[in-house]
């Protein structure tokens, strides 16, 4: 069993996490989990950005966006114009703020909302030979290809570009969503381009309804849908199952439902095996109940590490807890050994 933190595949950022898992393991003994990378070989949603300039907003909008908004990441001010104006009061606020790109992870709910329609979507790729050279180094253990599953011309192209450095990493996942009848077809071959220079373990990822778990139990339903599915197919490739896309504290009982989830298995059955779902992908979730704990510290504390601050470290690790405790069997996921 491994355990993966999922980040972008930024220098600065896969340090940050590094520098968080060791602050992590000064405070309990864990085993080391394994720094994943997140990279696209074509547009895909999680890869982009909103984007608006605030000084476009009408003065009298009610600001949809900023109530929506999972990740805070819309932020309006007023400053009163610095110029002056002889003979009259009507003094006029300029708008400050608008997104702020470090929070936004591309949801996308702001969109529909805006009345104006002034929201714009900013899509990226990751540029394939920087994040070869990223795979080469020893803070990468993991990468996580997202494709459309429409097509394989594009994953081949990345892939090729990649070839040389995948023999440093520990795990290979690619995350694709539902396309249907072609689903199997295009895990095929994706698998088979990705075979001759594959020495590691490998994992797809199901992504079911993407960045959507803190919505509400009902958004898990595409998600397991999906899992039973890609899991009741015979001819799908080698390689781990893992469920992602509107996962939250309510995807492993309903996946359990179906037979699709054990936390402990018995050597007699090993064919039932290779059809469970081998691990879930907390995104949205697992943002938004950590995201109130450190809102609530930064609120009372400023800017500070967490680590800082039992009191809220305990609650995050609870809420940490509750969440996985159904994935790893924990005896007490909603309590802490004192």
């Amino acid at each position: 069993m491994f355990d993966c933190i999922d980040c972008a595949a930024d220098p600065s950022v896969i340090n940050a996490v590094n520098e968080g898992i060791e602050a992590a393991r000064e405070i309990v003994s864990i085993r080391r989990p394994w720094v994943m990378i997140s990279i696209n070989d074509d547009e895909d949603l999680h890869f982009r950005k909103a984007e608006f300039d605030p000084e476009d907003c009408p003065s009298d909008c009610s600001r949809p966006c900023e109530n929506v908004c999972p990740a805070n990441a819309i932020s309006f001010e007023r400053e009163n114009s610095t110029m002056e104006v002889p003979f009259s009061s009507d003094q006029k606020e300029k708008p400050k703020g608008g997104v702020i790109t470090e929070r936004c992870y591309g949801c996308g709910r702001c969109f529909p909302v805006c009345p104006y329609d002034k929201i714009r979507e900013i899509t990226y790729v990751r540029d394939a030979m920087a994040t070869a050279e990223l795979l080469k180094t020893n803070d990468v253990d993991a990468v996580e290809i997202h494709t459309s599953g429409r097509q394989t011309n594009l994953f081949k192209e990345l892939w090729d570009d990649l070839a040389n450095s995948v023999k440093y990493l520990r795990l290979v996942a690619v995350s694709l969503p539902d396309t249907g009848d072609a689903t199997i077809s295009t895990m095929n071959q994706m698998y088979a381009i990705m075979e001759p220079h594959l020495s590691c373990f490998n994992l797809w990822q199901l992504d079911g309804r993407p960045m959507s778990g803190d919505i509400g139990r009902g958004a898990t339903r595409e998600s397991i849908a999906f899992a039973v599915r890609v899991a009741a197919s015979s001819e799908r490739p080698p390689g781990f199952l893992q469920l992602a896309g509107g996962t939250n504290v309510h995807t492993v009982d309903g996946l359990k439902k179906r037979g699709l989830f054990r936390t402990h298995i018995t050597c007699a059955e090993p064919n039932h095996l290779q059809s469970l779902i081998g691990g879930i992908a907390y995104g949205g979730y697992a943002r938004k109940i950590v995201g109130r704990v450190l809102s609530s510290m930064g609120s009372e504390n400023g800017v500070t590490g967490i680590e800082y601050h039992a009191e809220h470290l305990l609650k995050a690790l609870k809420e940490a807890l509750h969440l996985v405790g159904s994935v790893k069997s924990y005896n007490h996921p909603d309590g802490m050994q004192r």
